[in-house]
C-alpha cells in the first residue's frame, strides 16, 4: 500500500510540473496537447488528476479511484484525438504510462498487492491436458497468438505511431527479418518439443503432461517466452517501428513479473523435485551452452 501512495504523490508532483510547462512553454504545450484549450483542459485535470492524486498519496482510496479512472480516461481520449489530428502524440505516450502506472499503484493501494493471479482465472488456469491432437492444438494456438501479436497488433501499433506525429525512421527491415526468422525457428521448435514430448500446449488450459527438458529446453527453461520476446521486437524492427519494439520489452517485462511465478509455481506444484531440480539447473532467460 505504501508503494501505491507514494506512486500517486509523484504522479500528483508530475502533473504540477507538467502544467507549469504547459502554460510556459509553447513547445510543450503542441507536444501534449496539441490544439486543444489548455486552460479548459486544466479545468478538469487538475483537480482530478493533480488533487486526486495527492489526496490518494494520503491515504484516501476513493481518491485513488478517481485519479485512476480519469487517467485512464485521457489517454484514451488523447489517443483518440491525435490519431485524428495527428497531434499531441508525446502526450499521448505520457498519459498512456500514468494510466499503466495508476492502475498499478490503485491495486496496491485497494487490495495491498497486485492481483496477477486473476491473469489464470477461468478459462485461462493451470489445467493438465488431456488426451487429444496436441500438436495439431499448438499448432492453431501459435497460428492464433502469432497473427494477433506479431501481425496484428504491431500494425495497428505501427499506424498509430504514424498518426501521433512518433515516428523515426530507421534501416532494420533486413535486421529485422532475420531476427524474427531465427526467433520463429526457435518458438517452432520448442512448440513441436512441448506438444510431442510434453504431451500439451502453451496455453495454461491445456499444459503438458511431463516436464519437458529436451529440446531447446535444455539450454534455457522458456525458450517459447524467449522466441516470442525476440519475435516481437524483430517484427519492429522490420516495421522500423520503435513503439513496436517498446511494446515487445513491455511485454517480456510483464510476462516475467506477473506470467512467470504463476506458471513456474504449478509447475513445482506438479513436478516437485524434478522441476525444482531442473529449474537450479537451467536458466530462464539466459541459455547454458553445455
Amino acid at each position: 500500500m505504501l508503494w501505491g501512495r507514494v506512486y500517486f504523490g509523484v504522479q500528483a508532483l508530475g502533473g504540477v510540473a507538467w502544467w507549469i510547462a504547459v502554460f510556459s512553454s509553447p513547445w510543450v504545450r503542441a507536444a501534449t496537447l496539441g490544439g486543444l484549450d489548455p486552460v479548459l483542459v486544466a479545468a478538469f485535470d487538475i483537480p482530478l488528476f493533480v488533487v486526486a492524486s495527492a489526496v490518494a498519496a494520503l491515504g484516501l482510496r476513493a481518491a485513488a479511484w478517481v485519479a485512476t479512472a480519469w487517467t485512464l480516461l485521457v489517454a484514451l481520449a488523447l489517443a483518440g484525438y491525435a490519431a485524428a489530428t495527428t497531434e499531441a502524440g508525446c502526450g499521448v505516450l505520457i498519459m498512456a504510462a500514468a494510466a499503466g502506472g495508476s492502475v498499478v499503484a490503485l491495486s496496491l493501494v485497494a487490495l495491498g498487492r497486485v492481483p496477477t493471479e486473476w491473469i489464470t482465472a477461468g478459462p485461462f488456469a493451470f489445467r493438465t491436458a488431456k488426451r487429444g491432437p496436441h500438436l495439431l492444438l499448438t499448432v492453431l494456438q501459435m497460428l492464433g497468438f502469432w497473427g494477433l501479436f506479431l501481425v496484428i497488433a504491431p500494425l495497428v501499433i505501427a499506424w498509430l505511431e504514424q498518426r501521433w506525429g512518433l515516428r523515426v525512421e530507421a534501416p532494420t527491415l533486413w535486421l529485422g527479418v532475420a531476427l524474427l526468422v531465427l526467433a520463429s525457428g526457435l518458438g517452432v521448435w520448442s512448440a513441436i518439443t512441448m506438444a510431442t514430448i510434453g504431451r500439451g500446449t502453451p496455453l495454461p488450459s491445456a499444459m503438458p503432461a511431463s516436464l519437458v527438458v529436451a529440446g531447446p529446453y535444455r539450454w534455457v527453461r522458456n525458450p517459447m517466452a524467449v522466441a516470442g520476446i525476440v519475435q516481437g521486437v524483430a517484427v519492429g524492427l522490420a516495421l522500423s517501428s520503435w513503439l513496436v519494439v517498446a511494446y515487445a520489452l513491455i511485454g517480456s517485462v510483464l510476462w516475467n513479473y506477473a506470467v512467470r511465478p504463476l506458471e513456474e509455481a504449478d509447475l513445482e506444484r506438479r513436478f516437485g523435485d524434478e522441476y525444482r531440480a531442473y529449474r537450479d539447473e537451467i536458466r530462464c532467460w539466459i541459455p547454458r551452452l553445455r
